[in-house]
């Protein structure tokens, strides 16, 4: 039976049965990731955590026939995935500024300090990162002395072209201006008095900087015209960089993630599988030489998944380019999200259970819905080794069957029960039918060290925490399933899992902002920080000190909802979001962790700020206790001195993108123009176009 006979089929049974025929859809319409042997999925405030199983032992192919045959019996299960027919959902935030401390010389004048004179600067920012010591790729980066600012590219993407308003190339197209080309400008910005451009390297994408080497990462490639290459620049002389190593994404590869610690680079890359050729898998070639994985060292779960894409991490040294490690597994397409931490990389995938298992359960729960011979055909359904369609399309029959024995006054009679049943039943199971998966992977060596999973979503790298050998990750439950009522905001809650180092349940809290999502999350040290929104904005704090046992410690309900969390200090935490359209700034005072409190709030004249797409858009200085934030109009700088937000500061001829701190000198970056501000005074001290 063909896919649209099959579809077809399964939408009759819908006009016959009721909700359990529209769950049938729906989990055809969902199905990617059977339900690992040895998981106990039903999560709730009742569970207990030795309830939660983890994922069967991940091994490598034995052959490139072992792999293709995988894939032949995997098939099956994608038929229907959600990631081709109902898309996905994605979504990333959070974590303190570093600082680098430089040594102080003796006898600076207040001239020299605040940079406008000679000699070396004291204090520089750093990216906004998740964990200190970890660098991530941003569109600026600084030394002290040398600004990068990666311009992005601009122009009217090439199908959405006027092609009045285009220069034809010479084929007939339509070429891009030379003005729309990103670049990476190399801006001499410390001492102020010698502010200007000093070199251009004529490619634009995220950056990462060791020492005297600038490494350019891949943009979005709208334009199809632009090398996917990650390249590495000696940049020791900024007037005249020189290109020292490149590694070239091959085709179908795509940049999921990048990291910089110690003197490597970490990539994590997919590449969409080619069943007639599945391996040597070759995500990039390095200085000319490809790189490539055999099909023998290539990972896979021991359950049956129905695979599409392949993930590698390499780890690259930042100096040469070399590949030092390298390590490839077996993965879905969507909704991955990557968090390091100083010993480990993990990466997570969806994918929801087993529906026909699910339906057992409910039927075997409600035993005077079907007679038991139904309910017998349906428990063999469930242990049969046949793919997930073929098993969905059984299922189907079984219920049309016994439908077709039904007159139509018990017909109607069990329409009105299944919903009514199957409403209470999904209120108290939706745990069972999303699940993420996490591969954890040592930083030194890049083994695969460990597998787990936990019920629902993450919402993105900030949903991950790693802290004194437990992983701690914040999902929203019951929104991946959908139809007819079930599914989606009014029936989703919200947990945080703790994993010990195995990644096997320790603990977990549940039911967090019933008929709400996660919009942000936040770990300090043996605390948890949460937002959920959809009407209001509960602001929850958890305490995660006991592994085995964490809970709840207090709730504070607000308007609005924050999306962004930052540690100002150990018991005030700030809160970047939105409130009636506009953007909202709260400080919230968690030194009682029972009774956090919003000790002030801000609510600017803007709909929007970057931070709300990057957490890399914000900054933090603690030494003039202030805070920088972007807006739609401008740049924004808040005081939070006191425990009170006052905006001590706006710059508003400037589309702002970030901000960084040389000393005392405030350098607010925008599209076209850099202004500097002392931040002793707030006045304005320097300007350079860009």
């Amino acid at each position: 039976m063909n896919k649209e006979i099959r579809f077809n089929h399964a939408v009759a049974i819908i006009a016959a049965v009721g909700i359990i025929a529209t769950l049938v859809l729906i989990g055809l319409s969902n199905f990617q990731f059977p339900l690992p042997d040895g998981f106990k999925p039903n999560i709730s405030s009742q569970s207990s955590p030795s309830q939660f199983g983890g994922l069967t032992s991940i091994q490598h192919f034995s052959s490139e026939s072992d792999f293709k045959n995988y894939l032949e019996k995997s098939r099956d299960l994608s038929d229907f995935s959600a990631s081709r027919m109902l898309g996905g959902m994605s979504g990333t935030q959070l974590a303190p500024m570093a600082e680098i401390n430089l040594p102080a010389a003796t006898g600076l004048s207040q001239k020299t300090a605040d940079g406008r004179g000679g000699g070396g600067p004291e204090r520089v920012s750093e990216t906004n990162v998740q964990v200190a010591g970890i660098d991530e790729p941003d569109i600026v980066k600084t030394d002290g002395k040398e600004i990068y600012y990666s311009s992005p590219r601009s122009g009217i993407m090439p199908l959405m072209r006027d092609t009045a308003r285009c220069i034809p190339d010479e084929k007939g197209g339509c070429a891009i201006p030379p003005q729309q080309s990103g670049a990476t400008k190399n801006i001499r910005a410390f001492p102020l008095k010698d502010l200007e451009i000093e070199g251009k390297i004529e490619k634009s994408g995220n950056l990462l900087l060791k020492d005297n080497i600038l490494a350019i990462l891949p943009e979005n490639n709208y334009y199809g015209n632009q090398p996917r290459k990650i390249i590495g620049y000696d940049v020791s002389d900024p007037k005249s960089p020189k290109e020292k190593w490149n590694a070239d994404l091959k085709e179908n590869n795509e940049l999921v993630a990048a990291r910089l610690t110690g003197d490597k680079i970490y990539i994590v890359t997919k590449k969409t599988i080619d069943e007639n050729r599945p391996c040597p898998i070759e995500p990039m070639s390095i200085n000319g030489k490809s790189l490539s994985i055999g099909c023998i060292e290539v990972y896979h779960p021991a359950t049956l998944v129905p695979a599409d894409v392949t993930y590698t991490v390499t780890a690259l040294d930042a100096a040469t380019g070399e590949a030092k490690d390298t390590t490839t597994f077996l993965g879905s397409s969507s909704e991955s999200v990557v968090y390091m931490s100083p010993d480990s990389i993990f990466l997570t995938y969806y994918y929801p259970g087993d529906f026909i298992k699910f339906s057992f359960d409910f039927f075997k729960e409600n035993n005077d819905l079907i007679p038991g011979s139904v309910l017998d055909k349906i428990e063999k359904l469930k242990n049969y080794d046949i793919g997930a369609s073929a098993k969905m399309t059984e299922f189907s029959e079984i219920l049309e069957h016994y439908q077709n024995s039904l007159s139509n006054d018990e017909k109607m009679k069990m329409e009105n029960e299944l919903r009514n049943r199957m409403e209470k039943y999904f209120s108290g199971h939706k745990r069972d039918l999303e699940r993420t998966g996490i591969v954890k992977i040592a930083v030194d060596n890049l083994n695969i060290e460990a597998s787990g999973a936990v019920a629902g979503k993450p919402l993105n790298q900030f949903s991950l925490d790693e802290y004194e050998n437990h992983l701690r990750i914040a999902t929203t439950v019951g929104q991946g399933w959908w139809g007819f009522g079930f599914g989606g905001t009014r029936d989703s809650a919200n947990d945080v899992y703790v994993l010990d180092k195995e990644l096997r349940l320790a603990g977990a809290v549940t039911d967090l902002g019933l008929e709400e999502k996660i919009y942000s999350a936040r770990f300090i040290e043996d605390k948890g920080y949460l937002v959920t929104f959809r009407q209001i904005d509960p602001f929850f704090v958890l305490d995660l000190s006991d592994p085995q046992n964490p809970k709840k410690s207090g709730e504070l309900k607000i308007p609005g909802y924050s999306s962004y969390l930052h540690p100002i200090t150990k018991d005030k935490i700030l809160g970047i979001g939105e409130e009636n359209n506009q953007v909202k700034v709260s400080l919230f005072d968690v030194s009682s962790p029972e009774n956090p409190r919003e000790i002030s709030k801000y609510n600017l004249d803007e709909y929007y700020s970057e931070i709300s797409a990057t957490h890399h858009a914000f900054l933090l200085d603690k030494k003039h206790q202030v805070f920088f934030l972007p807006g739609s109009k401008g740049g924004y700088i808040f005081s939070y001195a006191n425990n009170q937000l006052k905006l001590v500061k706006t710059v508003a001829d400037i589309q702002a993108k970030r901000a960084l701190y040389i000393n005392d000198l405030l350098y607010v970056i925008g599209e076209d123009k850099i202004i500097v501000l002392d931040e002793n005074n707030w006045e304005r001290v320097g300007e350079l176009e860009l």
